[in-house]
């Protein structure tokens, strides 16, 4: 099948909208034409999202979904699907993030995070991609982070790992699927202007923490929004397993 005509309305699910960077994607891509599925465990987070965009709740809804809980996307796929139609995006944003030192963390602890940020990138995408694939197209967009590359400086290990895995699994999607009209590519932020990195910080190391950033500035999730709403055009369909870096200049290739 070839990309939906420019008169198609196209849907997106959105993991972890409810607030920070994962809002910003879904109010991007809401803005860009598309029909915005806002999910979260934070399921208020997501209604009153919803509610703003569109108060019809027609081009933007709500649902619950704990991504460390394959059975969560296959539910929301299969009600998206029932009353929609078609999903045609997947935006892997949910996350878990703890600044321990590495010698602190249990392995339950690395195992927990592992899971939820890696293992729910892994079930969204396959979950989805069989959809995509059956359809004959598709976007993941997952988020990754410059923590996965230059092995986390204001995260642990267990956040810093499980971003280098996504970027792996990005690249082992991308090659798989590019044959059946599915792209999947990554974003790498460095720190952003977002609640995650502002709790992480603390307000009484900021300005030491900017210091060190060669921009002099946190990064605009406005712009790392945007950014997924272009690769998750159909515009977009010949960049696939690519890793787009968004850190102020802290690491560059």
């Amino acid at each position: 099948m070839a990309a939906p005509a420019a008169m198609d309305v196209q849907t997106a699910v959105i993991t972890g909208a409810a607030r920070g960077v994962g809002a910003e994607i879904a109010r991007a891509l809401h803005g860009a034409g598309f029909r915005v599925l806002l999910t979260d465990v934070d399921e208020p987070g997501c209604q009153a999202l919803a509610a703003e965009l569109d108060p019809a709740l027609d081009m933007a809804r709500a649902e619950t979904l704990d991504v460390g809980k394959p059975e969560d996307f296959q539910r929301v796929l299969d009600k998206a699907v029932a009353e929609i139609g078609a999903v045609q995006v997947l935006v892997n944003n949910a996350a878990l993030t703890k600044a321990q030192p590495v010698l602190d963390i249990t392995p339950q602890e690395f195992n927990a995070i592992m899971a939820v940020n890696a293992g729910g990138t892994f079930a969204g995408s396959q979950i989805f991609a069989r959809h995509f694939k059956d359809m004959g197209y598709g976007r993941i967009v997952n988020m990754a982070s410059l923590a996965g590359q230059n092995g986390g400086t204001a995260t642990g290990a267990h956040y810093a790992a499980s971003k280098g895995a996504i970027m792996t699994l990005t690249k082992v999607f991308a090659r798989d699927l590019a044959p059946f009209g599915i792209t999947c590519n990554c974003i790498s932020p460095g720190p952003m202007d977002s609640p995650m990195v502002h709790d992480i910080v603390g307000a009484d190391r900021m300005e030491g923490f900017l210091k060190n950033i060669p921009v002099g500035d946190l990064g605009d999730p406005k712009f790392v929004a945007q950014l997924v709403a272009l690769l998750a055009s159909p515009a977009a369909s010949f960049v696939t397993g690519a890793c787009w870096d968004v850190n102020g200049g802290l690491f560059m290739r």
